[in-house]
C-alpha cells in the first residue's frame, strides 16, 4: 500500500512540472528595412498556466537569421529561453485533382528521364572505347618501324613483318571504330527521340497547367520558454532579421522657370522575397547595412628597411578628378524668352502626399525614416515605390559653354546644401517644367559642396569661335619654330533678360622643357596654369555682344615635330 502511494505521488509531481505548449497567433507590427535585409517585429497575446510553458510563434520567414532573435514580453512571467525551430511535416498523400498530371503521362516522363540518364553513360562508354582505339592507331602510325626508320629498310623479312602487323592491326582498329561510330550514332538518335518526346510531354503539361503533387514546405517557428508562478497573460514581442529584402534610393529633381529652387523628391524602392507578405505594415527605412563590416580597422606599425633586390619602378599618386554631373539626355529647354514666367494659378485644396507622414530620426551611425502610413509589400521581389520626403534646394542658375567642343549653350543649376539631406548614392531623374530631360547619379560620398546639374540647351544665346587669320602665323627663329594661334569668341544674348555665362577654352600645357608656351592675351579670363583651362565669367545684358580673345604661341625644336591638330 505504501509503494502505491509513493508511485501516485511521483506521477502527480511529474504531471505538475510537465512543460505546457501554447501557440500564439502573431502578426507583423512593423518592419525596419535596411539597404540589405530587414528587421521584422511581430506581436501576439499569450495566456499561460502555472509552471513552464513553451510559447510557439508560427508564420516566421524561412530567411530568418536566428542569431538576431530578440524577445520582449509583458505579464508576470520569466523568459527562460528562445530559439528558432524548423518543423518538417509528414508528406501528405494528396487526393487526385483535376489539374494533376495523369499517371500515364507521369510514368512516361519518369521512364524517359531514367532512359536518358542510362543513355548518357552508354555514350560515355562508347566514347572511351573509341579514345583507346584512336590512341592505339596514333601509336602504330608514329612508330619508327612503320615509318621506315632504322634497320627495317635493310631487311626484307623485317619489312614484311612490319607491313603485315600494320595491315592486320589497322584493319582491326578501323573495323572496331566503324562499329563504335555506328553504335554512337544510334545512341544519339535514340537520345534525340527521347528528348523530343520529353519536350512534348512537358509542353503538354505547361499548356494544360498540369502539376505534380506538392510536398508541404517546412514550417519555421520561434519557441519562447517562459516560467510563471501562477496563471498569467500578456503580450509577446519578437524581433529578428531576415534576408532577401532591402530598398534602393531614387531621386527626382524638378526645376521650373517660375522658381529659383529645385524640388528634390526622395523615394525608395522597397522589395522583399522572404516568403511572408507584409500586410498593412508600418515601415521604417534605415540607411544602415547590418551585413557591413562593423569592426574598426587596426593600424599596424610600418617598418622601413633597405631592399636589396633589383627593383625598378616608381609609384604615382593617383589623383581622382570629380567632374560635374550632367544629364545623360539633355533636351532643348527654351525657344522663347528666358524670363521666369509667372506662377500658374493657385491650386487650392491639394491632396496630401506620403512624405508628409515621414519622420526623420538621426541615429548614431545611420538615419532612419519612420513612415506613418501602412504599406503592403508582397513577397514577390517586386519593387514598391515609397515616398520618403521632398525638399526645396537652394539653386543658382547660370549658362555654360565650351565653344571649342560644342557651340551650344547649356543651362546649369548649381545646387547647394545637399550634404544636409542625409542622402545615399542613387539614381536621379531630371525634369524641367514637367518635361523629362534625362538621368544622373547622386553620390554624396564623392560630391563637392555644390552640384552642377545640366538642364539642357538654350537657343537664346549664340556662340561663335573663329580663327583670327591675320594674327595666326608661323616663323622660324634659329633652330626653333614659333607658331602663334589666335581665336575670337563672340557671345550674343538674344533674351530679354540679363544672363550669367561661363565660357571655357584652353591653351596647351607643356610637359617638356624644350616646348615653350607663351600666353599673349586671354581678355580678362582666368587661367589655370596646371591644366591650361581658361575661364570667362560675365553677366551679359539683353541684346549685348561680348567678345573674348585667346592668343598664345608655341615654340619647339624644328627637328622634332609635335602634334598641333587639337589647337
Amino acid at each position: 500500500m505504501k509503494s502505491i502511494l509513493i508511485l501516485i505521488t511521483c506521477l502527480f509531481s511529474i504531471h505538475s512540472f510537465a512543460t505546457e505548449e501554447f501557440t500564439v497567433k502573431s502578426k507583423i507590427k512593423s518592419v525596419v528595412v535596411y539597404q540589405q535585409g530587414a528587421q521584422i517585429q511581430r506581436q501576439g497575446n499569450y495566456t499561460v498556466k502555472k509552471g513552464i510553458t513553451e510559447i510557439k510563434i508560427s508564420g516566421v520567414s524561412a530567411q530568418i537569421d536566428a542569431n538576431t532573435l530578440q524577445i520582449k514580453a509583458t505579464g508576470n512571467v520569466v523568459i527562460l529561453d528562445s530559439k528558432h525551430a524548423i518543423i518538417y511535416p509528414e508528406p501528405i498523400k494528396q487526393n487526385p485533382v483535376s489539374n494533376e498530371i495523369p499517371p500515364k503521362i507521369k510514368k512516361e516522363i519518369y521512364y524517359l528521364q531514367d532512359s536518358l540518364f542510362d543513355l548518357s553513360y552508354q555514350q560515355t562508354a562508347v566514347q572511351n572505347k573509341m579514345d583507346v582505339l584512336l590512341s592505339q592507331k596514333r601509336i602504330i602510325e608514329n612508330n619508327g618501324t612503320i615509318k621506315g626508320e632504322g634497320k627495317v629498310n635493310d631487311s626484307i623479312p623485317l619489312l614484311k613483318d612490319a607491313l603485315k602487323f600494320y595491315h592486320e592491326e589497322m584493319n582491326r582498329i578501323n573495323a572496331n571504330l566503324l562499329q563504335l561510330n555506328r553504335e554512337k550514332t544510334l545512341l544519339a538518335k535514340q537520345q534525340n527521340r527521347m528528348n523530343f518526346r520529353l519536350g512534348e510531354l512537358n509542353n503538354y503539361n505547361r499548356n494544360n497547367q498540369l502539376v505534380g503533387p506538392q510536398n508541404p514546405e517546412p514550417i519555421h517557428e520561434i519557441i519562447v520558454t517562459v516560467s510563471a508562478s501562477e496563471g498569467a497573460s500578456g503580450r509577446l514581442e519578437v524581433t529578428y532579421l531576415v534576408q532577401n529584402a532591402g530598398w534602393i534610393p531614387l531621386y527626382d529633381l524638378r526645376s521650373s522657370n517660375s522658381a529659383k529652387t529645385i524640388e528634390l523628391t526622395y523615394k525608395a524602392q522597397v522589395y522583399q522575397n522572404t516568403g511572408i507578405d507584409w500586410k498593412n505594415t508600418r515601415l521604417n527605412l534605415s540607411t544602415n547595412n547590418p551585413y557591413a563590416n562593423k569592426t574598426k580597422p587596426i593600424l599596424n606599425p610600418w617598418f622601413l628597411d633597405y631592399y636589396t633586390a633589383n627593383y625598378e619602378g616608381y609609384n604615382r599618386d593617383a589623383k581622382k578628378s570629380i567632374r560635374a554631373t550632367e544629364a545623360t539626355s539633355p533636351g532643348s529647354l527654351y525657344n522663347g524668352s528666358d524670363e521666369y514666367a509667372e506662377e500658374d494659378k493657385d491650386m487650392s485644396g491639394m491632396a496630401l502626399t506620403a512624405d508628409q507622414f515621414v519622420t526623420t530620426v538621426e541615429q548614431l551611425v545611420s538615419v532612419e525614416y519612420a513612415i506613418d502610413l501602412p504599406y503592403t509589400i508582397k513577397s514577390d521581389n517586386q519593387k514598391n515605390m515609397v515616398l520618403v520626403k521632398t525638399s526645396s534646394l537652394s539653386t543658382d542658375y547660370l549658362y555654360y559653354t565650351v565653344p571649342k567642343l560644342d557651340p551650344s549653350v547649356y543651362l546649369i543649376a548649381q545646387i547647394t546644401d545637399l550634404d544636409k539631406l542625409n542622402l545615399i548614392p542613387g539614381k536621379a531623374t531630371i525634369f524641367h517644367d514637367g518635361s523629362y530631360l534625362g538621368a544622373t547619379y547622386i553620390n554624396p560620398n564623392t560630391m563637392k559642396d555644390t552640384m552642377d546639374l545640366s538642364l539642357g540647351k538654350t537657343t537664346n544665346i549664340t556662340v561663335k569661335r573663329q580663327l583670327i587669320k591675320n594674327a595666326t602665323k608661323e616663323k622660324i627663329i634659329g633652330d626653333k619654330i614659333v607658331k602663334t594661334f589666335a581665336y575670337q569668341i563672340e557671345v550674343r544674348n538674344l533674351a530679354r533678360t540679363s544672363i550669367e555665362l561661363i565660357v571655357e577654352d584652353q591653351v596647351p600645357v607643356s610637359r617638356n622643357p624644350e616646348i615653350e608656351i607663351e600666353i599673349e592675351s586671354i581678355s580678362r579670363g582666368k587661367l589655370d596654369e596646371i591644366n591650361g583651362f581658361v575661364t570667362w565669367k560675365d553677366k551679359i545684358k539683353p541684346g549685348a555682344l561680348n567678345k573674348y580673345e585667346l592668343i598664345y604661341t608655341v615654340k619647339y625644336e624644328k627637328t622634332k615635330p609635335i602634334n598641333l591638330a587639337g589647337l
